[in-house]
């Protein structure tokens, strides 16, 4: 007999994970089965009973792009709740760090165990009693993602939220959160060259992606955007009937309000934020809003909590150890790390005690990343940071040991259930092969890095346990920088025991 437990549920929703080949197969494929995503997570949603019509009830915020889209979800999300403290606002983001129940929340707090366990069977009930499928194609159980994002629109649905932020996982078009037939606005934040462009794409490809969240009748919001992107933007807005489209102008004020978010790249999301709040209380109250920054949307800015991106957080239990946590994971997303972690507030914070503190990376990156390209460029944005703050030595001595482990969280192969991933080749857990790859391009980058201070680990485990040597072996404090990957990042506060400070 089912005991019907949230490890249960989670084991379930695991088991609709693809794994390495089939991922890979996904991406040799050029994305071809991209055209049957929209029609076949619309046939998942009738067969739980509901229609693409309901999902207008829930007043959507729809919000993409290559750079901070979860950050602007997160600000937006903060100030909607600061300006309307009466309403339930649901937010679904992806990934989680620590536990799947962080994707969706009410009020700013992740669904509780038996909350998540609850609706997670509605769900799951529902879809294996109606198996019937439109077409022989389409698989009796959604993927990983398209169940959570089911999920998330049952629980919405059923806790009669006033608001929805809803982050796009990957793209936009084809995304499985595109099934919103209505809106209230949409937003598309910073777009570039990210992780999809493995598949040969353009940054007008990548945009023609991003804009197919517009819809008919619907304001279509973003930031300003390199001219071939922007180009794109403004075609698809006309083509898909947007009601408006607006690049939004900066906020006044906004500069000098101290975000929840560290780092300077966060001020245009949060702009963005401001703008998509505006515009969706607006269309909301029908009071239209005319002050620039009004004092709750900067409550809501300052309160905005996003783990693991640019985060800093003092180990409750070692306390000579800092961390800072940034999943930072493409390019632009490591610039903006290295330019958070190389400066005054951070790794260069109290010049007096520069050298008596021992800085550590743990990295890794998801096989098939170019973890040269990687590492080369956080060097090289750690130069320009430490010569701009005075500091005439080489970005090879900003740290002093280098880590690159497996994503794997435990020291015997086992994964926090929450954490577990069939994504990683079975060549990469049985001989660490992205591991030692980046151990080797270090090596290149950073001749005279000392070998014995570069660790290649077989799991999360191994890594924290460097960390709690070096500060259980000197009087040194230790920083350690976290980066590449928010499945790291989410490992890192599961086994040092973060959670109750970091999330």
């Amino acid at each position: 007999m089912s005991t019907r437990t949230y490890r249960e549920a989670v084991d379930h929703l695991n088991s609709l994970q693809s794994n390495a080949a089939t991922l890979e197969a996904v991406r040799a494929s050029g994305g071809r089965l991209s055209q049957f995503a929209i029609p076949e997570m619309v046939e998942y949603l009738n067969r739980i009973g509901y229609s693409t019509s309901d999902l207008n009830q829930l007043n959507v915020i729809h919000i993409t792009g290559t750079k901070g889209k979860g950050s602007t979800s997160a600000f937006v999300d903060s100030v909607i709740r600061a300006a309307r403290p009466d309403w339930k606002v649901g937010l679904y983001t992806s990934p989680h760090l620590v536990a799947v129940r962080e994707r969706i929340r009410i009020n700013g707090a992740p669904l509780s165990e038996e909350t998540f366990t609850k609706y997670f069977y509605e769900v799951w009930d529902k879809l294996q009693q109606n198996t019937k499928t439109a077409s022989p194609q389409t698989p009796i159980m959604p993927g990983y993602f398209r169940f959570v994002t089911l999920l998330a629109y049952h629980v919405f649905r059923e806790l009669k939220v006033d608001a929805t932020v809803l982050e796009v996982g990957v793209g936009g078009r084809f995304d499985s959160t595109n099934i919103v037939p209505k809106p209230v606005v949409t937003g598309i934040t910073a777009l570039g060259i990210d992780h999809v462009s493995v598949l040969g794409k353009t940054l007008k490809d990548i945009a023609w992606q991003k804009a197919g969240i517009f819809k008919e009748g619907v304001p279509a919001l973003t930031v300003h955007q390199p001219p071939e992107a922007m180009e794109v933007l403004k075609e698809q807005a006309a083509e898909l009937k947007a009601s408006e489209f607006i690049v939004v102008e900066e906020t006044p004020g906004l500069s000098e309000v101290k975000l929840g978010l560290a780092g300077s790249h966060q001020y245009q999301n949060a702009n963005l934020a401001v703008h998509l709040a505006k515009k969706f209380l607006s269309a909301q109250t029908s009071e239209p809003i005319t002050e620039a920054l009004p004092t709750a949307f900067v409550q809501g800015l300052k309160a905005t909590k996003w783990p693991g991106r640019c985060q800093t957080v003092v180990d409750p239990g070692h306390h000579k150890t800092t961390w800072f946590l940034d999943g930072a994971h493409t390019l632009e997303s490591l610039d903006c790390c290295m330019q958070w972690f190389a400066s005054p507030d951070v790794a260069l914070r109290s010049p007096e005690t520069y050298g008596e503190r021992t800085r550590v990376l743990i990295f890794n990156c998801t096989s098939g990343r170019s973890g040269n390209t990687f590492l080369g460029a956080m060097l090289a944005k750690a130069n320009e940071q430490l010569k701009k703050h005075g500091h005439a030595e080489d970005a090879g001595k900003l740290f002093d040991q280098v880590i690159f482990c497996a994503n794997v969280t435990y020291a015997d192969g086992g994964f926090k259930g929450d954490l577990t991933t069939l994504a990683i080749p079975e060549a990469d857990l049985t001989h660490l092969k992205t591991q030692h790859e980046l151990a080797s391009a270090w090596s290149t980058l950073v001749p005279d890095f000392p070998k014995e201070n570069i660790h290649v680990l077989p799991s999360i485990e191994h890594a924290v346990k460097v960390v709690r040597n070096l500060d259980a072996s000197g009087e040194k404090n230790v920083d350690v920088l976290v980066a590449g990957s928010l499945h790291l990042v989410g490992g890192v506060i599961e086994v040092a025991g973060l959670s109750d400070v970091a999330l």
